[in-house]
């Protein structure tokens, strides 16, 4: 699985994508209204449009999996489903959501292999403009919605219990886990691994993946869960490596903020860095899930 990312920012200083320092300082502000309420009315400007900065790769589901067409809005996309399903038998499904901005076969093995040994029902997409997708890459904002579309299939989908859906990601896919769960009531619990709920912070790290307006604070907002850290719809399980602190103090705000709101939000260091942790982190979000 590719962990690594791009790092182009000289390129991206002489684009003029790099955040002000002042914005780089700032506290994450605590909005009030509820995330979901203000995704209806908010539309986010994307001032470049095409595909994900990852260069694609082939969609041929691996061993275990099959591949399943899904639509968010007008786009047609796809995502791999395991093979263990039985409309006889409702399982647990998990929406597990990959890492970076393409859908590799790594992924599968990495992230989604640990829930279907455990007996899950695990579905694995690529969004809008991944892997040769239709659609525009807009850095996590329309890229929730396409989360939202594809977990409607997999709770849906012959052999899954509805009442036990959840959903975990890692990196990219845990923020946008994060998202998913203060947009929608579908989850029974959520585990976002080493994902960033401040992406003012995240795109200081990463300006070659900005695509929309830099002057407008809520684009940054809408992309930031510690922004809106009152409005989890389900229980959630923060996790990171012990040797990736860089985004700790995110995640304790988040969890503080979530906490005060009187929400089940948790976080938890386990051991390793963005690539080593990641078992140790599946683990912890069985154990979760089997709490609630």
């Amino acid at each position: 699985m590719k962990m690594d990312r791009r790092a182009f920012l000289s390129h991206a200083a002489a684009a003029g994508l790099l955040l002000p320092a002042t914005a780089a300082r700032a506290e994450p502000k605590l909005v009030r209204e509820d995330y979901a309420v203000a995704r209806e009315r908010f539309r986010t400007h994307l001032t470049q449009t095409g595909p994900s900065p990852d260069p694609p790769q082939p969609l041929s589901p691996p061993h275990g999996a099959r591949r399943v067409d899904y639509r968010s809005g007008p786009l047609k996309l796809v995502a791999w489903v395991s093979e263990n399903a039985d409309a006889s038998r409702p399982r647990p499904g998990v929406l597990v959501l990959h890492g970076g901005n393409a859908l590799w076969p790594g992924h599968w093995d990495d992230l989604a292999h640990p829930f279907v040994k455990a007996g899950y029902v695990a579905m694995i997409p690529a969004m809008r403009g991944e892997n040769g997708l239709p659609g525009s890459f807009s850095g996590f904002y329309d890229e929730t919605a396409d989360v939202l579309a594809v977990a409607d299939v997999l709770r849906a989908y012959p052999g899954v219990d509805p009442a036990r859906l959840y959903i975990a990601g890692h990196s990219v896919g845990g923020t946008l886990t994060l998202l998913a769960a203060m947009s929608r009531h579908p989850f029974r619990a959520a585990a976002a691994y080493a994902g960033n709920p401040d992406a003012r912070a995240f795109f200081r790290h990463f300006p070659e993946d900005i695509r929309f307006d830099v002057d407008d604070p809520q684009e940054f907002d809408m992309r930031s869960p510690v922004c809106f850290a009152g409005s989890f719809k389900c229980p959630v399980l923060m996790l990171h490596g012990s040797k990736e602190m860089n985004s700790d103090h995110a995640v304790r705000l988040t969890v503080s903020r979530a906490r005060a709101a009187g929400l089940d939000v948790r976080r938890a260091i386990v051991e390793g860095d963005h690539s080593s942790a990641i078992p140790g982190e599946s683990a912890e979000a069985l154990r979760f899930f089997e709490t609630i």
